[in-house]
């Protein structure tokens, strides 16, 4: 299991170009994501996301859970399909109870289409994943522009983490976004 810490801001074409100008080692990763629930909407009670993601060419199967402290337990593995990825995701420790949940079937309920370009910075006491992110949300028939900043501890503290996100966002002006890119999806198709 891994445990997911970030920060995410709203931003437009403009900030994400200033800050694409002002750091170094970017890769581009094209990324489809479909995020699933089944046919009664049972995992979505319990804020459990469960996405597929093509990453560029690689299907990345994840599932994501509150944890206690406000963070979220993440467990992914490389699978071309979302139900053979429930046995997986349960082998690397994802709640047992996931099968059962979804012994029903699952459906796509929304999703979203972006080019991430992604960078590993290393700063003052941790490294972060930092990643612009720009396309849509889709839900229903509905869509909505996304322009994302997110700043990732992948390793250090997270007080680093979140200082190095402040300075950003004071620098180039980005505001906090609190809702997943599920959840937005998910508000576009009127149904939750």
């Amino acid at each position: 299991m891994g445990r997911e810490f970030e920060l995410k801001f709203r931003a437009s074409v403009r900030q994400m170009d200033a800050i694409r100008a002002d750091f170094e080692g970017f890769r581009e990763i094209n990324m489809v994501s479909t995020y699933f629930d089944t046919p009664d909407r049972a995992l979505a009670p319990l804020h459990w996301t469960l996405r597929q993601r093509m990453e560029n060419e690689t299907s990345v199967c994840t599932l994501k859970t509150p944890a206690g402290d406000g963070s979220r337990s993440e467990w992914e593995t490389e699978c071309a399909d979302i139900g053979c990825a429930i046995e997986q995701l349960c082998s690397l420790g994802a709640p047992g109870e996931l099968k059962a949940l979804v012994s029903g079937g699952l459906e796509a309920v929304c999703g979203a289409r972006f080019i991430r370009q992604a960078a590993l910075i290393n700063t003052d006491g941790c490294t972060v994943e930092l990643a612009l992110d720009r396309g849509i949300l889709r839900g229903g028939a509905r869509i909505e522009l996304l322009g994302e900043v997110e700043v990732e501890l992948k390793a250090g503290s997270e007080e680093a983490a979140v200082a190095f996100a402040r300075t950003l966002a004071a620098k180039y002006g980005l505001i906090p976004e609190r809702a997943s890119k599920y959840k937005r999806a998910l508000a576009l198709t009127g149904r939750f």
